[in-house]
């Protein structure tokens, strides 16, 4: 019953029987793929395929052409999930578990070049494995991560129809995501468009929660040779941390792979991240303006411009130590003066226990300095459970000395 009214009230908001239909905020897409009555949409669940739908309608109402299977807007893809993480995800042609929907609106400018803009709208449903939630089943809203994408995406899409012609473009709201990046690695290997005409593909996940430092995250930005001379350029607004690799725990990884140039967009972690508290209302949305009217700026320094180049980056995630113990604590990526500091506490883990605290900075830990996040983990992957340690942190500018047992 109540996805039959949900499914009601669907048509309801987006049903109008003029040509025009007003300008969508941000607000409002967010607000209904972060309610609770759809239940955190988690990866075949019929509250997911609830948001698809919504999203397809979306893109109708803003006269994006279909680009799924079969005239469609939806690509389906079917899979078995593994018990181990690291196995690679079968997908299968039927007898599967799990189904998962993509959703794809396309704009024609009828030229060779197409533009992917991409972000994923799944999310963790009523917590699981992914959930850094400990006190049973509650319902992952995901406002940040990553209605806020999908919002974004859906603006974009508003802005660019019957704007910039250099290129096509082909929103993509992807399904799976938390699972292993599932929509996208299917997409790719069954596009519904001639990958080898992509020119890039822009990724949004988590880009919710600008600070008040306006600090921007961007990744892939060694994918081509002209991303850092344009993210430059056009930016008035943000204080930049630009990173090169194309690899990374997000969609655009997918079409890296592929050789395609990537820019994946980020405001960072906070405490809400993979917990019940991420709702709709912490969200900046004059920020997600921002990030939008940003990444419109780019898409349009480069419409008259040549099919990019595509270049190789280092996997900075081949790099990254192993490790036995956990500090608990949530980094803070936007970080870049010395030290690793600290966005969040875990409940009952060693940082905790120790009494670190949101802020501070870790400046040493056992008989390691720390400039950087990858020396804080290296320090870290020495450490095996029950060993115990010292850590110096910045505490506003004092330095202060725990111990600490792992």
């Amino acid at each position: 019953m109540k996805n039959i009214f949900l499914s009601l009230f669907l048509l309801a908001i987006l049903s109008c029987k003029t040509e025009k239909r007003k300008w969508i905020s941000l607000q409002e897409d967010v607000a209904f793929l972060a309610s609770d009555s759809l239940a955190g949409r988690e990866t075949g669940t019929s509250e997911e395929l609830i948001a698809a739908e919504y999203i397809q309608k979306r893109m109708q109402d803003l006269g994006l052409q279909a680009k799924g299977n079969a005239g469609t807007y939806f690509q389906t893809f079917t899979f078995k999930p593994k018990t181990d993480p690291h196995s690679e995800v079968q997908f299968t042609a039927g007898d599967s578990t799990i189904t998962g929907t993509n959703v794809l609106g396309y704009i024609d400018n009828q030229v060779e070049k197409t533009i992917i803009i991409g972000a994923h709208y799944d999310h963790l449903g009523m917590g699981g494995e992914g959930s850094l939630y400990r006190e049973g089943e509650a319902i992952h809203n995901g406002a940040d991560d990553n209605a806020s994408g999908v919002s974004v995406m859906l603006q974009l899409a508003q802005k660019l129809k019957d704007s910039l012609s250099g290129n096509n473009y082909l929103l993509m709201a992807f399904s799976g995501e938390e699972m292993g990046l599932l929509g996208s690695n299917y997409f790719t290997k069954n596009p519904t468009i001639d990958l080898s005409q992509t020119n890039y593909m822009i990724n949004m996940d988590m880009v919710g929660r600008l600070r008040e430092d306006k600090t921007l995250s961007i990744s892939g930005t060694g994918t081509t040779p002209i991303w850092p001379q344009v993210l430059n350029s056009s930016n008035s607004e943000f204080k930049l941390v630009l990173q090169e690799s194309g690899v990374g725990p997000s969609d655009h990884t997918s079409f890296y792979l592929q050789d395609i140039p990537v820019l994946h967009f980020f405001t960072g972690q906070h405490e809400d991240y993979h917990k019940p508290t991420d709702d709709s209302e912490k969200l900046n949305y004059e920020g997600m303006e921002l990030i939008s009217n940003y990444i419109y700026q780019i898409i349009r320094e480069l419409d008259d411009s040549p099919k990019l180049i595509f270049k190789k980056t280092k996997n900075e995630s081949e790099e990254v130590p192993r490790f036995k113990v956990a500090l608990g604590v949530v980094p803070d990526y936007l970080f870049d003066g010395k030290g690793m500091r600290i966005d969040g506490i875990s409940e009952d883990k060693p940082a905790q226990k120790a009494g670190l605290q949101k802020g501070d900075v870790v400046i040493q830990l056992g008989d390691s300095t720390v400039v950087d996040m990858m020396s804080y983990m290296r320090a870290l992957s020495a450490f095996e459970e029950g060993n115990t340690t010292k850590v110096i942190v910045d505490r506003k500018g004092e330095q202060i000395e725990v111990g600490v047992k792992f």
